[in-house]
């Protein structure tokens, strides 16, 4: 089988590997002309990890990821900490894989060297793809200067997605008011009450800010979510100053000020809602990740959700031998998790910037009550529990088990 992936963002490279491993042959076709380190933090929950530990990235990942052992909850005013739940034995132990916070373009250097080592002539970069077509037997990516043919075309492109938009519909779009900025600061120049491996919700009225360490302690994520009608660019790469940002989190913990005062370079991006695609398969052609369930990020599981993709499509091409029956298995296993997970996300909003949190007399049981240790469990054991490895096979046997029913 010969699978052509357009897109070598996470997703993109995460199928490519794990196809690799299988014995499928791969091209993925990439337009930037090189890699760079764009975007910042992410976090992979052990639902991710355990699937990139099975694909025997563990030893390349533990080089560049800080390993999580808590996070808590902090008051945007005054700092009084809540735990929310242990990430380091405690998740090992109950879900059998770690919590990982890492760069995102130290996670795609990785899966690279990678999937280089494994087919080394896979990865073909600037390539800016034009169209798509199929036939019975085939799928073809066109290209500006060359087409590409494979057995099946996996549309891995983004948010963005122009595959998404050619072949299928185009998902209803809906500002939500909220702003983000993010950016990275050096840890060495922030207060030593923050270098420790925590990842850190700020809630308060109208706002939230996520902090956590990178690339083993070195570096320090800031993710600060404001509501601004004004702001609705939903590019990475828009600049802002150090003044704007700081304007936004007035009166909040010097702690949150010291860390924006030592961002060199603040970015921002309007949040946008997407409603999941219906349809993820047409034929020989599929979608996956942030092209098919894009989401907002207050579930932490974007990255997550490709990984989850990646995987179970990778099990199903390899478990079904028409491949246009397998792509619509795939999509039929992934759909109820992804459209959770979306809404999950879209519905944690009013959560964190609630106006009880302007108020000292409300703030704290407001906190306590939302961020208790049962509900937190509630909220986010559904998501590590989930294990995409075996997916197919559970399928597999509930279809063998109705068989013999019959």
């Amino acid at each position: 089988m010969r699978a052509v992936i357009v897109g070598a963002g996470i997703g993109g490279l995460t199928a490519a590997i794990a196809l690799v491993r299988r014995g499928v042959q791969v091209v993925v076709l990439e337009r930037a002309n090189a890699f760079t380190p764009v975007g910042a933090g992410i976090q992979l929950g052990p639902n991710a990890t355990r699937i990139l530990c099975s694909l025997g990235l563990e030893p390349a990942l533990s080089r560049v990821v800080s390993e999580a052992a808590g996070k808590e909850v902090r008051l945007w005013n005054t700092g009084e900490i809540w735990p929310l739940f242990d990430l380091g034995d405690d998740c090992k132990a109950r879900f059998g894989a770690p919590y990982w916070l890492v760069h995102r373009g130290d996670l795609q250097a990785v899966l690279v060297e990678e999937l280089l080592r494994l087919s080394p002539e896979s990865l073909r970069m600037g390539t800016m793809v034009t169209q798509v077509s199929q036939t019975d037997s085939s799928a073809t990516v066109h290209c500006d200067q060359n087409t590409v043919s494979g057995d099946i075309v996996i549309g891995c492109d983004g948010v963005h997605s122009a595959m998404r938009d050619s072949l299928f519909q185009t998902p209803k779009a809906k500002f939500t008011g909220l702003m983000a900025w993010r950016g990275i600061a050096e840890m060495a120049d922030l207060p030593q009450e923050l270098h420790k491996a925590i990842g850190t919700n700020w809630v308060g009225p109208g706002a939230h800010v996520i902090t956590y360490p990178l690339r083993g302690g070195e570096l320090f994520n800031f993710v600060g979510v404001v509501q601004n009608d004004a702001w609705t660019s939903e590019s990475w790469s828009e600049v802002g100053t150090q003044a704007e940002c700081a304007a936004d989190f007035i009166g909040w913990n010097p702690l949150v000020q010291a860390t924006i005062e030592s961002i060199k370079t603040p970015y921002r991006w309007a949040l946008v809602e997407r409603e999941p695609l219906d349809t993820w398969v047409t034929g020989r052609v599929a979608l996956l990740g942030d092209a098919c369930h894009a989401t907002l990020p207050f579930l932490a599981q974007g990255a997550g959700m490709a990984i989850e993709d990646a995987v179970v499509l990778a099990d199903c091409l390899l478990g079904i031998s028409d491949s246009r029956v397998a792509l619509k298995q795939y999509a039929a296993i992934r759909k109820p998790r992804t459209d959770a997970v979306v809404a999950g996300s879209s519905s944690n909003t009013s959560r964190f910037h609630n106006p009880e949190l302007g108020h000292p007399e409300t703030a704290r049981m407001y906190i306590s009550n939302n961020w208790a240790p049962e509900l937190v469990r509630k909220r986010y054991d559904w998501l590590f529990e989930y294990d995409a490895t075996i997916e197919f096979s559970s399928w597999i046997a509930k279809k063998n088990k109705l068989l013999v029913k019959k």
